[in-house]
This record gives C-alpha cells, sequence and structure tokens, in this order.
C-alpha cells in the first residue's frame, strides 16, 4: 500500500496563505456581523419590576460597532437593527419588534444606538487614546446613551425628568460603566487590526 507524503514546504506555504477579502466586502460583513450581535445583545435581557427598561447587553455592541466599524458603517450597522426591527423581525429586546417599540419607553435608547455609533466611531477616527482615554470615552458615549434613553421616557410615560432618570438611567449606571470598560479594553487590545 503506498503511503502519503507530504511535502513540508507545500505545507508551510499552505499555513502561510492568507485570505484577503476587499474592504467594501469586509464593511458588509462588519455590518451583517453587529446587527446579529446588537439582537443577540437584546435577547440577553433581565426584566426589572420597578421599570419597563430591562437590562441587556445591547448598548456592549453598539458601543463596539462604533469602535471597529467606525462612524458611517457603525451607524449604518445600528440603523438598520433598527429598521428590520420596526419592519418587524424580532430583533428587540425580548423578541419584540415593530414601530410601538420605537413609540414606547425604550424607543429613545434604540434611536440613541445609531448616534452614539456614529459619535464614537468619529472621535475614534480622529484622534489615538491610551487606555484611560478610551475607558472616559466609552463611559461618556454609554451615559449618552442612558440620557437619551431617559429623556424620550419622560415625553413617552409623562413623567417628570427625575422619574424619568430613576426609570431609565440610575439602574443602567453600574452595569453601563462595567460594559463600556469591558468594550473600550477589548478594542483597545484589537485596535491595530482595524
Amino acid at each position: 500500500m503506498k503511503t502519503l507524503e507530504l511535502n513540508p514546504k507545500a505545507v508551510k506555504h499552505f499555513l502561510d496563505m492568507r485570505i484577503t477579502l476587499p474592504k467594501s466586502l469586509l464593511k458588509v460583513i462588519g455590518v451583517g456581523m453587529f446587527i446579529a450581535l446588537t439582537a443577540i445583545g437584546a435577547y440577553i435581557r433581565v426584566p426589572l419590576f420597578f421599570t419597563p427598561v430591562p437590562l441587556t447587553m445591547q448598548t456592549f455592541f453598539v458601543l463596539l460597532s462604533g469602535a471597529i466599524l467606525k462612524r458611517k458603517y457603525g451607524s449604518i450597522s445600528q440603523g438598520l437593527y433598527v429598521i428590520l426591527g420596526v419592519v418587524g423581525l424580532p430583533l428587540f429586546a425580548g423578541g419584540a419588534s415593530g414601530m410601538g417599540v420605537i413609540l414606547g419607553p425604550t424607543g429613545g435608547y434604540l434611536i440613541s444606538f445609531i448616534l452614539a455609533s456614529f459619535i464614537l466611531g468619529t472621535l475614534l477616527e480622529k484622534s489615538k487614546y491610551s487606555l484611560l482615554q478610551l475607558n472616559i470615552l466609552f463611559t461618556s458615549i454609554m451615559l449618552f446613551i442612558l440620557t437619551l434613553g431617559s429623556l424620550w421616557i419622560m415625553v413617552c410615560m409623562r413623567v417628570n425628568i427625575g422619574q424619568a432618570f430613576v426609570l431609565g438611567f440610575v439602574p443602567f449606571l453600574i452595569g453601563g460603566i462595567l460594559k463600556s470598560l469591558l468594550a473600550a479594553t477589548i478594542y483597545d487590545k484589537l485596535k491595530h487590526k482595524f
């Protein structure tokens, strides 16, 4: 019986090969990936009895979308996420969908995802940051998301600003900061790859 012999040079050449995809295709893949990750983050959900807003992992992926895909493609990923949810795909927290979600208490957060991804991507395109600066920047964007979400709660539920912040900001502050720090650390470790 004949045995198969591998040429060591051919094996090394095969292992050293890299598949190079066009940048435009990589951007499309990235957009699709962050739509999916944001939807998965919506399913990682802890309802809170005292507020209509659940704890989710969506904001973690929103921050990474802006950081990794930058302003244009990061905001496109979040905009398409919102549009797909509005037209009926069960992508929002708890598998919800439809325009009613945007008009409901969590709508401000969903709209802020698009803006947050754009703003973070813009700031990261313009300058280099240390890990400490990234932590501050990511946390600031998280606070922006929580603030817009709370302001929409004030309008939507017709409560005063203090009540809105008790419902939409305070319960999510510590978790939001932790998600921001984790996202900033991941981005700092991976930023040379993008």
